[in-house]
Formats: C-alpha cells, structure tokens, sequence
C-alpha cells in the first residue's frame, strides 16, 4: 500500500528555519518524482518545489533561495530546508509522490506556523 507522511512541521519565529521530512512507503522511491505544496488559510494549494526521479529541482518565485528540496533514495524519504522563514510561509505543507504511469499519492500535510 502506498503511503506518504510528512513531518517536521512546527512554530518557528520569522527568520527562522525548519526541515521537513517526508517518508514514504510501498512503492519504488526511486522512480518518483516528489514534490513539496502549501495551502496557507484562506488559499488554494500551490507548488513550493519539485525534485525529479533524477533530482532534477524547481522552485516557486516565492521560495528561491530560501527552501531548498533534496531526496535520500536509500531512505525514501525527501526533505524541505526551509531558511529565512517569513509569516506569509505559514501553511499545512503536503508531499507529493508522482510515478511514472497512474496516480498521485499526497500526505496528509503537516503545519508550519511562522510568527512575526
């Protein structure tokens, strides 16, 4: 069964820094590509960054510079670096696991909450 969890998530002060984990489980990692999305409140869910099954990175405007994704195949599991933390990065954090053929699998998210 497939499975995507994510964790990590917290209350930091802006300017702050937090890594977010996600692990996941029942599929071959290494075939995947993965992504990191937020949905702040009263938002739509949007793209923070994406790493390719070969690692190839993106990352939103927003984010450059500041978040960096990478990914431990030996682990399956995939990371968020997020520096320099502002409030406007507060949002529930999902990861995305997408194959090569068929359908995503998301997380369940996890909260980052940065305060001002």
């Amino acid at each position: 069964q497939v499975r995507v969890v994510e964790s990590g998530g917290g209350l930091v002060h802006a300017g702050g820094s937090l890594r977010l984990s996600c692990t996941a489980s029942g599929f071959i990692f290494r075939a995947y590509d993965m992504a990191w999305y937020r949905q702040g409140p009263g938002k739509q869910r949007e793209l923070v960054a994406r790493i390719s099954s070969i690692g190839i990175t993106n990352y939103a405007d927003s984010v450059k510079g500041r978040f960096t994704i990478s990914r431990d195949n030996a682990e399956n599991t995939v990371y968020l670096q997020m520096d320099s933390l502002k409030p406007e990065d507060t949002a529930v954090y999902f990861c995305k696991a997408t194959p090569p053929r068929g359908s995503d699998n998301w997380g369940q998210g996890t909260q980052v909450t940065v305060s001002s």
